[in-house]
C-alpha cells in the first residue's frame, strides 16, 4: 500500500467524528446519500457522527479555522473535492496548524468530482468503482479507522494569494472542462465528458514559460549545489528550526520569490505554448481519469504533466479515452511530457484561461508550488 516507513494511526473506540456535509455537491444527493449509506455503517463501527451541513461557500472553511476542534476525533468531509480544500485551508490558517493538521481527515464522495476519494480507493487496492459503491469503500475505511500521512503543497501566486492544495494544480485543457462544465453539474459524473467534448471542439493554446525542479536533481549522487536558504526536505511540510515564530505558517524551502529567476538547477522547459498543465499529487483527476498511475499519497513528489501546442484533436481524445485505464503514457504521444517534480513554476504570458487548484478556479497570473 505505501513505501516502508510510513506508519499509520487508528482511531479510537468510540469515535466521534464532525462530518462537514455541502447538500449542493454534486447531484444534490449528499445528504441522503449519507443517511442511506454511510451513517448505518459508522454506528456498527462505534463511530458517533455531528453533522455540519454547509449552507453557503467558505461555510467550512471558517468553521474549522475558528472552532475547538478537540471534542472530535476526525473531521469527515462528505462532498466533492472543493469542501475538503476549503478544510485543508481553513486548518491552515488556524495558529495552531500544527496540531490541527494532525486531526485525522477524511473523505467521503458526494460531488461529480471525488478525485481524492477515487485516488484512496486506488491506493487500498479495491477494484475501480464509483458512485455508491465508491461511497461504500470509502466509508468502510474510515469504519476500520487506519489513517496515515499525506503530502500537501503549498502554492503562491503572484498576487500574494497563498493556497494548500492536496490534489492538484492546472491551466488551460484540463481547468476549462472543469469549470466550463459547472453548468452541468445535475449530469454528475458524465459532465465532464460533455465539457471535454465541447472544449475539443474550441481547442486553444495558452502561451507561457514552465519550470521545475526534476525530483532526479535531489536524489542524484551528487545534487545540485543549494544555497543554504534552501534546506532539503522530506516531502512533509518544512518546519525550519527557529526560523519563525510559533504559529506562522510553513516556509516555501525550494522557492524563490516570484519576481526573481528560478534557480540555476532548475529546467526552464524550452516550448511556450502549451494545451495544458497540470501539477497532481494524487493518482486520479476524477473517478474515471487514472492520470498518475505511479502517485501515492505520501510520496514527496509533485507529477507534473504539459502538453506542447500542435497536437490533434483525434490524438487529445485518444490520450482521455486511455487515461480512464492509465494508460496514456503507453501512447508514447510526443506532445505529452510527463515528469516527477518537488517543485514547479508557471509564468503565463498573458492572463488567458482559468488556473484551478483542487478544481477551484483561480485568476490567471504567475504561480509557483
Amino acid at each position: 500500500l505505501s513505501p516502508p516507513g510510513d506508519s499509520y494511526g487508528v482511531l479510537p473506540r468510540p469515535c466521534h467524528a464532525l462530518v462537514l456535509l455541502n447538500p449542493q455537491s454534486g447531484s444534490g444527493r449528499a445528504l441522503d446519500d449519507f443517511q442511506a449509506v454511510v451513517q448505518p455503517m459508522l454506528a456498527e463501527a462505534d463511530i458517533a457522527t455531528t453533522v455540519f451541513v454547509t449552507e453557503r461557500p467558505h461555510h467550512a472553511h471558517e468553521k474549522v479555522r475558528d472552532e475547538d476542534l478537540s471534542q472530535w476525533d476526525t473531521l469527515v468531509v462528505m462532498s466533492g473535492d472543493g469542501l475538503l480544500f476549503e478544510v485543508v485551508n481553513g486548518l491552515m490558517e488556524r495558529p495552531d496548524w500544527k496540531e490541527a493538521m494532525k486531526k485525522p481527515l477524511c473523505i467521503l464522495p458526494g460531488g461529480s468530482g471525488n478525485a481524492l476519494a477515487a485516488s484512496i480507493n486506488y491506493y487500498a487496492g479495491y477494484d475501480h468503482v464509483a458512485k455508491k459503491k465508491l461511497l461504500t469503500n470509502c466509508a468502510f475505511i474510515l469504519c476500520k479507522g487506519l489513517h496515515t500521512q499525506m503530502d500537501l503543497v503549498s502554492l503562491s501566486t503572484a498576487s500574494g494569494k497563498r493556497f494548500f492544495s492536496f490534489l492538484g494544480f492546472g491551466w488551460g485543457f484540463i481547468s476549462d472542462v472543469d469549470i466550463d462544465s459547472e453548468k452541468y453539474r445535475w449530469l454528475g459524473s458524465a459532465r465532464f465528458t460533455l465539457g471535454t467534448l465541447q472544449c475539443l471542439a474550441k481547442l486553444r493554446v495558452y502561451q507561457g514559460r514552465l519550470s521545475y525542479l526534476p525530483l532526479a536533481a535531489e536524489q542524484g549522487s551528487s545534487p545540485a549545489p543549494r544555497g543554504p536558504q534552501a534546506p532539503v526536505t522530506n516531502g512533509h511540510l518544512p518546519q525550519p528550526a527557529g526560523t519563525e515564530a510559533p504559529g506562522s505558517p510553513p516556509h516555501d524551502s525550494l522557492l524563490v520569490p516570484l519576481g526573481q529567476p528560478v534557480p540555476a538547477h532548475w529546467t526552464v522547459v524550452p516550448e511556450e505554448e502549451f494545451v495544458l498543465v497540470y501539477a497532481i499529487y494524487q493518482s486520479h483527476l476524477g473517478t474515471n481519469l487514472l492520470m498518475a498511475p505511479a502517485a501515492r499519497l505520501h510520496d514527496g513528489c509533485i507529477h507534473l504533466f504539459y502538453m506542447k501546442a500542435g497536437i490533434s484533436r483525434v490524438t487529445l481524445l485518444k490520450l482521455f479515452l486511455a487515461m480512464s485505464r492509465g494508460t496514456h503514457l503507453d501512447l508514447n504521444c510526443p506532445h505529452l511530457c510527463y515528469v516527477p517534480v518537488r517543485a514547479f513554476r508557471l509564468e503565463p504570458r498573458v492572463a488567458a484561461g482559468i488556473m484551478t487548484v483542487d478544481g477551484e478556479a483561480l485568476a490567471c497570473e504567475p504561480v509557483q508550488g
